[in-house]
């Protein structure tokens, strides 16, 4: 599986909902309809990841996808993607932001085509590659011109052993690190992610030290999901996770690149209770990095289409919805019970449902469901044990 991108306000690029996870809106107004710069959830994701194949040249043990060595024959055609782009533009102003990703989309002889429908269309677009033998500086370029905005890259250890240890073919990690040069002499920006598990965790730091010679826009740390091939990986302790949360939010206050969380979104809540404690209000909370993000999780800004059409909440939450060849993907997202659900806090059990920062964080719903079976359920990574105050932040 090939890195997200997180594309939200607070620098366009970006990982889906997590702790930093884009945005920037004005304030919260109702149940579901969180707002950034103009996005309402409830109306429009801000985010539509787009599985266009998965064909990839790497084996990643924690690939969701559980991509595979050639193209499916079911995935979505040129000119079903090209519909699928109209029908986005149906969502209206401000419209979704897409994500081209696999798979490895540079397995698409077609991708260029797509990308320059999209920004035709006015959608903005990112790219998020496999680091193999096809994406080169050559490509980078092209894919700029056609109008890629931002570019995703993954790095999961410091070293190659680490690095090439998950992604299953040597030579990756330097790969990846001659496509950064590339980025950034061809002007495209990069976020980097980085898987956490019980086998990255103590390694961090020094992935961290890393990415502070690497000239990135963010680093976004993505919290272990089991499902593909990931299901063989182990999550850290929600101790753990706890501490590795406070230690990036410390991390943020000098790093030279934004830091944020995907698949974490109680990031958030540390960020507003240290926030507060330190004399910070909810207005200026609101117009961090963090507070932009407030609300985006699986389902609630983010959706997922898989290479045959399918759509999901989001890649991590595997419920299909409908099929966009078949389907109006506006009004599956707007309209589907399981997505009027995802957007409902209110609706939320266990701690979730009783915790005073479900609006803005509501917990992981992908990591609910693969523990559970049921995406409603709490977040098992987080700690917290709510105050039963669902007034708390300016959300009664």
């Amino acid at each position: 599986m090939t890195a997200t991108i997180d594309n939200t306000p607070s620098g366009h690029p970006g990982g889906h909902p997590g702790g930093g996870h884009p945005g920037g809106h004005p304030g919260i107004t109702g149940v579901g309809a969180v707002r950034a710069e103009g996005y309402v959830y409830s109306r429009a994701p801000m985010l539509v990841y787009w599985e266009t194949t998965l064909a990839c040249g790497l084996a990643c043990r924690h690939c969701r996808a559980t991509a595979q060595s050639e193209r499916n024959p079911l995935e979505l055609t040129t000119d079903e993607g090209y519909r699928l782009l109209d029908e986005i533009t149906t969502f209206g102003r401000p419209y979704p932001h897409v994500v081209f990703t696999g798979g490895d989309p540079l397995n698409r002889p077609d991708l260029h085509d797509l990308v320059r429908a999209a920004t035709e269309r006015g959608i903005g677009a990112s790219l998020a590659p496999a680091a193999t033998d096809l994406l080169t500086r050559e490509v980078m370029t092209s894919l700029r011109e056609a109008g890629i905005q931002n570019i995703s890259l993954s790095i999961d250890g410091s070293d190659a052993a680490r690095h090439d240890g998950f992604r299953m073919v040597p030579g990756t990690f330097e790969k990846t690190l001659q496509a950064a040069r590339w980025a950034r002499e061809v002007g495209l920006p990069i976020q980097v992610n980085t898987l956490v598990t019980d086998e990255t965790l103590a390694d961090l730091p020094a992935v961290y030290e890393l990415m502070t010679t690497m000239d990135i826009m963010r680093w976004s740390l993505f919290m272990l999901i089991t499902t593909g091939r990931g299901s063989a990986l182990r999550e850290v302790s929600p101790a753990e996770s706890e501490r590795l949360n406070a230690w990036l939010l410390d991390l943020a206050k000098t790093a030279p690149f934004q830091v944020k969380t995907t698949e974490a979104t109680h990031y958030r809540r540390l960020a507003i209770k240290t926030w507060h404690a330190a004399g910070m209000d909810d207005e200026a909370i609101a117009k961090t990095s963090v507070g932009r993000g407030f609300g985006i999780r699986d389902g609630n800004g983010i959706v997922f289409i898989g290479h045959d059409g399918t759509v999901n909440p989001s890649g991590f939450l595997p419920i299909p919805l409908g099929n966009v060849r078949t389907s109006s993907i506006v009004d599956l997202y707007r309209d589907h019970e399981v997505m009027r659900a995802l957007r409902n806090p209110e609706g939320f059990k266990g701690r979730c449902g009783m915790c005073e920062y479900s609006r803005v964080c509501g917990g992981s719903r992908a990591r609910a469901y693969m523990w559970t079976g049921d995406p409603l359920e709490a977040d098992p990574l987080c700690p917290y044990v709510p105050t039963g105050n669902v007034a708390v932040y300016g959300m009664a």
